[in-house]
């Protein structure tokens, strides 16, 4: 009786450490309407949002931070995930992740993926209700990790890589523009490169 106990407690207890909470960042979207819509400047686009991806001082939007999105060295950027809660990779500019939505040849990021929000017949079409394109849609949520109890890291790699004039366009996620897209930063919008260079 006693072991079972004392298993559970350890359970609890490794599981209340081991989990880590998700901060709720808004909605990728290209709908300048909705309150949660990173295209809102009054909303979740605000760059004076504490939390906000466009804030260049916040932890998800500085170039400095491992969390960012602007971060091009980042490795643990916000996920995102549709409205059904499929996981749909990670809001990065780092081209190197192979989660990332800014990598031309991963999973979510290539033009060629069905899951890709680059692709503009698969999961990016602009004529899906939770399409990041679509300018009328509700887009994708992106979570950000919050703090752990493990050990803050030191940020001297990221910091050294950064560019010294804050966030800029330049590095947001890169994402294809299909032709004729249009709106107030949509997702197309978003990115460096419009053109996957294929």
């Amino acid at each position: 009786m006693r072991k079972g106990i004392y298993f559970i407690l350890f359970v609890g207890v490794f599981l209340s450490t081991a989990a880590v909470a998700q901060d709720y960042l808004g909605q990728w979207s290209a709908n300048p309407y909705r309150a949660e819509s990173t295209a809102n400047p009054y909303g979740a686009g605000s760059p004076y949002k504490p939390d906000g991806v466009k804030n260049p001082y916040s932890t998800y939007g500085s170039p400095n931070s491992n969390n960012s999105v602007a971060n091009p060295y980042a490795t643990n950027a916000p996920r995102l995930y549709d409205s059904e809660g499929n996981y749909r990779g990670k809001l990065s500019s780092n081209s190197y992740d192979p989660e990332s939505t800014s990598n031309p040849y991963g999973r979510y990021g290539s033009p060629y993926s069905a899951e890709s929000v680059n692709n503009p017949y698969g999961a990016g079409s602009r004529y899906r209700r939770d399409s990041p394109n679509n300018p009328y849609g509700t887009g994708w949520r992106i979570e950000g990790q919050a703090k752990s109890k493990a050990p803050a890291k030191s940020t001297a790699h990221s910091t050294a890589h950064s560019t010294a004039s804050g966030a800029s366009s330049s590095t947001w996620p890169k994402l294809w523009k299909p032709a004729g897209a249009t709106g107030n930063d949509s997702a197309a919008d978003l990115g460096v490169d419009t053109d996957p260079g294929f």
